[in-house]
């Protein structure tokens, strides 16, 4: 089964197919044609991922997925949030946003956090969602150099090593992106 990711972010893109395995073809917006920014203009992380599938899907006429993920900071009254990817500003990097985090928190003792993930699946006409999150905490600095975003100061629930220490397998396993794409993978099978 051929099924689009409407990513331009080539490290979510990288992550999914190792999930996937071989199970799917996945195909980026590069492979078909398809260079233009995709609108995020919701006020929820559901919103995001449903306005960027039905996006690809209306355009092209194909079935598709995409997701949205946001990192929630308690003491942060949920922000990042569904502005994660540009925390620091339109176009910053993900050290602006990371920086960026790490100073509002500079003198907070509540660090926990949790990632969302949300996937809207556009296939034979209908819509499906599917939600992954995990629970963690903040770290005081960055620590490890896999993965990417907030991955270095993201402590998961029960582990001792950052997102960016962790092996990709591992990370995946345990990951919001990596259940909800779990999900995802349950339900393409039953079809």
């Amino acid at each position: 089964m051929k099924l689009i990711f409407a990513t331009n972010n080539k490290h979510k893109l990288e992550e999914v197919r190792e999930i996937l395995g071989n199970q799917f073809e996945i195909l980026s917006l590069k492979d078909i044609n398809c260079f233009e920014e995709i609108p995020e203009t919701q006020s929820t992380i559901k919103g995001n991922a449903s306005q960027k599938a039905h996006y690809i899907y209306n355009k092209y006429k194909i079935d598709c997925f995409a997701d949205d993920t946001g990192l929630e900071i308690n003491a942060l009254n949920g922000a990042p949030g569904v502005y994660s990817a540009r925390y620091a500003g339109e176009n910053c990097s993900y050290e602006d946003n990371v920086q960026k985090v790490l100073k509002e928190l500079k003198n907070e003792t509540n660090r926990k956090a949790q990632f969302k993930t949300v996937i809207s699946l556009i296939i034979n006409k209908k819509e499906y969602f599917f939600e992954g999150k995990i629970k963690g905490k903040i770290t005081n600095n960055k620590q490890g150099t896999s993965g990417f975003g907030y991955d270095p100061v993201f402590l998961p629930e029960g582990y001792s090593e950052t997102f960016a220490e962790l092996s990709a397998v591992e990370k995946n396993k345990i990951s919001h992106r990596g259940l909800a794409t779990q999900k995802l993978i349950k339900f393409l099978a039953r079809l």
